[in-house]
C-alpha cells in the first residue's frame, strides 16, 4: 500500500520511524455530470479571475483571504518552518482506557507501518506495551496543513491510528431529543429486550452494500442494452402515523424468529394463553361427618341442605362411605355422651329432692309438748 505521510512516533525518548497508510477505502459509485440533450460531460475548469485563463494544477497554490478581500500567499515551505513539534512527528501525550474515547470523535483510520529495519524493535515494543496495558495512546500529529488529534491502538499485529476530532468540534445535541416527558412501560422494555436477543449478533464480514450492488447490476444491464425498469415500489410515508408499539414489537420478534427458522412467538404466546385459560376442576368433597354431639342434628342439617328432598339418604350413604371410621367413632361418642348426661341428670334430681325436703323440714313449726 502506498504511504501518504512519512514521519516518526515520539514515545518519550524513543523515536519510531513510520509510514502512514490509509486503512480504509471508499467503494461508493461516483457519477459524472452530463448535458442531458447530447450526453456531453460537464467539467469544472479552474480559471483565474484576473486574466480569465484556465490554470493547471501545478500552478495553483494556497492563500489566506483577509476581511478586506486581499490574499496573503502561503507556501508549503512556510508551513514546514512553523515551530510545531508534530509537523513530522506523531507525539504520544497520554495513555487512557479505550472506553473513555467517545465514538463521536472517531474520524479517518490509518495503519502505521515500521519504516526500515531499525524501526522494527521500537515498533514491536510499543505494540506489545499497548497490548499488555489494554489501553490506547492519545497523540497529536500534523497532516494536510493542520494539527490533528489521534488514537493509537493495536489491530492484529499492526498499530492503527484513528484520527479524532477535537473536543470543541463535537456539537452539543440541543433540541435533538424528543420534547416532553415520555414514559416507557416495563412490558415494552421486555419486548424490546426480546427483540434484541432474537436479532442477536452478526458477523461484520457478512454485511454488504446492497445498494451499491444493485447500482452496479443496473449499470451492467444498461451497458448490454438489457435493462428493464422495475415497477415502482409503494412506500408509505414515514411520519405522522400512530402505531401500536406493543404490537409492532411483537411482530418484529415473530419476524426475526421466523427468519431464523425458529418457533414463532405467536405460537408460544398462544400456547401460553391456552395454558393460562385452563382452570383446574375442583373435586367435590365428601359430605361433612356428623358432629360429635347428637347424630340426629347432622341428619336434620343434611335434610335442610338438600331442600327437604329424598337426597338425605344418599348424603348419609356418601358420608358413611367416605368416612366410615369417623362416623362409627362419632356414634359411639354420642352414645357415651348421652349416657353420661342421663346419669348426671338423675343425680342432680336426687340431690334436688333431698335439698327440698330439708328446707321443708326447717320451715315446719314445732309442736309444743302437752302439759
Amino acid at each position: 500500500m502506498r504511504s501518504i505521510w512519512n514521519g516518526a512516533i515520539s514515545f518519550g525518548l524513543v523515536s519510531i520511524p513510520i509510514k502512514l497508510v490509509n486503512a480504509t477505502e471508499s467503494h461508493s459509485i461516483s457519477f459524472r455530470q452530463i448535458h442531458l440533450s447530447d450526453g456531453g460531460r460537464i467539467r469544472y475548469r479552474k480559471v483565474c479571475e484576473l486574466d480569465g485563463e484556465e490554470v493547471a494544477t501545478a500552478e495553483i497554490g494556497k492563500g489566506y483571504e483577509e476581511a478586506d478581500g486581499s490574499i496573503i500567499p502561503i507556501t508549503d515551505e512556510d508551513l514546514a518552518q512553523l515551530p510545531i513539534a508534530t509537523a513530522k512527528t506523531i507525539e504520544i501525550v497520554s495513555f487512557v482506557p479505550a472506553d473513555e474515547i467517545d465514538p463521536l470523535q472517531m474520524d479517518a483510520a490509518y495503519y502505521l507501518a515500521a519504516n526500515g529495519p531499525t524501526a522494527a524493535k521500537p515498533y514491536t515494543l510499543l505494540r506489545e506495551a499497548l497490548k499488555r496495558s489494554r489501553k490506547v495512546a492519545i497523540a497529536k500529529y500534523a497532516l494536510r496543513g493542520r494539527e490533528r488529534l489521534g488514537m493509537l491502538r493495536v489491530v492484529d499485529d499492526v498499530i492503527a491510528m484513528h484520527g479524532l476530532l477535537w473536543p470543541d468540534e463535537i456539537r452539543v445535541p440541543e433540541g435533538v431529543a424528543p420534547e416532553g416527558k415520555v414514559s416507557v412501560r416495563e412490558a415494552e422494555l421486555d419486548l424490546a429486550d426480546a427483540l434484541m436477543a432474537t436479532l442477536g449478533e452478526v458477523e461484520m464480514d457478512s454485511l454488504t452494500d446492497e445498494y451499491r450492488e444493485a447500482v452496479e447490476a443496473m449499470i451492467s444491464a444498461k451497458s448490454e442494452g438489457a435493462f428493464e425498469p422495475a415497477a415502482e415500489a409503494e412506500v408509505e410515508p414515514a411520519g405522522g402515523k400512530v402505531i401500536d408499539l406493543m404490537a409492532a414489537l411483537e411482530k418484529s420478534v415473530n419476524a426475526a424468529k421466523a427468519s431464523r427458522g425458529e418457533t414463532t412467538a405467536e405460537a408460544a404466546t398462544a400456547g401460553a394463553a391456552e395454558e393460562a385459560e385452563v382452570t383446574p376442576i375442583r373435586r367435590r368433597t365428601a359430605a361433612a361427618a356428623p358432629k360429635a354431639v347428637g347424630g340426629k342434628k347432622s341428619t336434620a342439617s343434611t335434610k335442610k341442605t338438600a331442600g327437604g328432598t329424598k337426597k338425605t339418604a344418599s348424603a348419609k350413604s356418601t358420608a358413611t362411605k367416605s368416612v366410615p371410621a369417623r362416623s362409627t367413632a362419632a356414634k359411639s361418642t354420642a352414645t357415651k355422651s348421652t349416657a353420661t348426661k342421663s346419669t348426671a341428670k338423675s343425680t342432680s334430681k336426687a340431690a334436688s329432692a333431698k335439698k327440698t325436703a330439708a328446707t321443708a323440714k326447717k320451715a315446719a313449726p314445732r309442736k309444743r309438748a302437752s302439759a
